[in-house]
């Protein structure tokens, strides 16, 4: 058979389809190889069973907890936890007291961190720096020390004279008393590490430590709280030709106007400190965490809109980390670990056996159906079900290395879900190709004129799911937010089997001898659809007597189907045919001919 130019794209489109599969497998298997993911995937807290934790908060300046800082809370730990993929951990409150975290797995000590680190985040004025960066920062860009150099400001490092003089910013080393200036002194931020407050006045300055360099600060008072914080992110820094670097950095938003004016205020003044000094401590600016330094980046410009950019020796790693610490880092309560205990999953599991008993009673009545109503072509969609079903293994697997993605009874009962949506896919495409042998085509026209009205059906409808999806998954917490993942996601991998797979695999089919000459167990053979060719050869056309002809023929089947496509001329000539035998019956009208009155008699 001739390879026409519709073949050569359905091979390429088949081929393409092949090789994204490939592809994630050989992904899937350097991953295991390397010992860093496995082939099964992930599962969640119901599945697989975890970790139990009891957490007893503590608020800041303090002796109780009112119910809305309990459930801010709450609030704010479930972000922490999905904010390293969805993995659908349950926290609670208990007794109005304490909040217990449920995780999958065992979680890491950052975990741990993550959770109980309290929300005490803020900005303050570095004023002295046992260490100065020898880099700079750009404009929209906070660049904490590449290499730090060892700084001594003898000026500063000397207590305030005047004790009552009024500083006059939070930078200003008036600010600097005899006391702190001892505890400057004594302060060790190397091993062994001297322990330092972790709630302090934020109205005074403070001794604190940047645990990853070694670094120790002497800090002004709190300029920017961390509620003003609107959001942060981290990705690859964009270069000067807007060209995406290797560089990852963290993007920080304020909000307006007070979080952006006063950030434009403050760097306002460390930028006349930097472009005076680039090496000058109080060019820089710390960002803190339970009064611990995250990061301590100088401003070479004013920002006036409240955006930066913070960058540097950033790992994938680290920046997430900091993102992460800036963007769910604005809760006035830290946690303690008054208790952890390990949790099965007995239950889930019965429960997932009954889910995927029900999965596969589901998908056996698809498929019975598809082979009684499509005959040789239900086994299109059933290959199309399982290739469908592969891709959102592989999906489901990636995103569990990559994304800490875990697949609860909730993402199942999802997938489950989906297998009728996924079928109805095919069963409109296959429904328009049938209209089409109605109406006289050839089947290699009909591939053709039905998949281009099939399509815009098929692309509304997972429109609409994956519409419903997203706004399912952001609006609900727990368990919801897988399901609605998973219904998402199956989604996604029905189009691309459709597109892909199904409309390729058919427009080779119907240039096959068994599907393109109709053979009876097809599912494609126009005369069990009841089609009627619109030319049927010496010079003669379709008439409304010959779809009349067929409604009233023994094929029942293809009769109903004809009657149902009879045009508006078609069924007034039925209806007047039929009014006809009737007055005949009746003797109303006189028959015309011998045959008719043999009839009538």
């Amino acid at each position: 058979m001739a390879r026409t130019g519709p073949t050569k794209v359905a091979r390429r489109t088949l081929f393409a389809l092949l090789a994204l599969i490939i592809v994630c497998i050989i992904t899937i298997g350097a991953g295991v190889l390397s010992g860093a993911t496995s082939w099964a995937p992930k599962l969640g807290l119901d599945l697989e069973g975890g970790t139990e934790m009891i957490l007893t908060p503590k608020a800041e300046g303090t002796t109780s907890i009112s119910a809305d800082q309990l459930n801010q809370a709450v609030s704010i730990i479930r972000q922490r936890v999905d904010g390293s993929g969805v993995s659908e951990a349950q926290i609670t409150t208990e007794g109005g007291k304490n909040v217990v975290v449920q995780m999958p797995g065992t979680p890491t000590q950052q975990e741990r961190d993550l959770i109980t680190a309290s929300a005490n985040m803020n900005f303050r004025a570095v004023i002295v720096s046992s260490n100065a960066p020898a880099g700079a920062v750009a404009k929209t860009a906070l660049t904490p020390a590449d290499q730090l150099s060892t700084f001594v400001a003898a000026n500063v490092l000397t207590p305030n004279p005047d004790p009552t003089a009024k500083p006059a910013n939070g930078s200003d080393p008036n600010w600097i008393t005899a006391a702190l200036m001892t505890q400057y002194e004594e302060t060790s931020c190397i091993a062994p590490v001297t322990e330092l407050p972790t709630n302090s006045d934020p109205a005074k300055p403070i001794v604190a430590c940047e645990s990853d360099t070694g670094a120790k600060y002497i800090l002004g008072p709190v300029e920017i709280p961390g509620k003003w914080i609107k959001t942060a992110s981290y990705g690859l820094q964009p270069g000067a030709q807007g060209v995406t670097t290797n560089t990852w950095a963290v993007q920080l938003t304020l909000i307006s106007p007070e979080g952006s004016n006063a950030f434009k205020a403050v760097t306002q003044r460390l930028n006349a400190k930097y472009l005076a000094n680039p090496n000058d401590p109080q060019s820089r600016f710390a960002i803190v965490l339970d009064d611990n330094v995250v990061s301590a980046p100088a401003s070479q410009a004013v920002i006036t809109d409240g955006q930066s950019s913070i960058t540097g020796n950033f790992t994938e790693a680290s920046a997430k980390a900091l993102a992460d610490q800036l963007k769910f880092g604005a809760l006035p309560i830290s946690f303690t670990i008054q208790s952890t205990e390990t949790i099965s999953a007995t239950l889930g599991l019965q429960q997932l056996e009954m889910g995927l008993l029900a999965g596969l009673i589901g998908l056996a009545l698809v498929v019975i159906y598809s082979l009684f109503q499509y005959r040789a072509l239900g086994f299109v969609t059933i290959l199309s079900l399982v290739i469908a079903g592969g891709l959102t293994y592989l999906a489901i697997v990636l995103l569990g290395w990559t994304e800490n993605y875990r697949l609860s009874l909730a993402g199942v009962a999802g997938i489950i879900v989906s297998i009728g949506q996924t079928a109805d896919s095919f069963i409109v495409y296959f429904e328009r190709v049938r209209d089409e042998l109605r109406d006289g085509r050839g089947l290699a026209a009909a591939v053709d004129n039905g998949w281009h009205r099939a399509k815009r059906t098929i692309l509304a409808s997972k429109a609409v799911n994956i519409l419903a999806s997203l706004v399912l998954y952001f609006v609900s917490v727990g368990n919801v937010k897988g399901f609605a993942f998973t219904l998402g996601l199956t989604a996604v991998a029905d189009l691309i089997v459709v597109f892909m797979f199904t409309h390729p695999m058919l427009l080779l089919l119907a240039r096959t001898k068994f599907f393109g000459e109709g053979h009876h167990f097809s599912g494609l053979d126009p005369r069990q659809l009841g089609a009627i060719p619109l030319y049927r050869g010496a010079g003669r056309f379709r008439s409304p007597e010959d779809t009349l002809a067929v409604a009233t023929g023994k094929n029942a089947r293809a009769a109903g189907e004809a009657e149902r496509r009879q045009t508006i001329a078609e069924r007034r000539l039925a209806a007047k045919e039929a009014e006809m035998v009737g007055s005949r019956g009746t003797g109303a009208v006189k028959p015309k001919s011998g045959d008719d009155a043999k009839e009538s008699k």
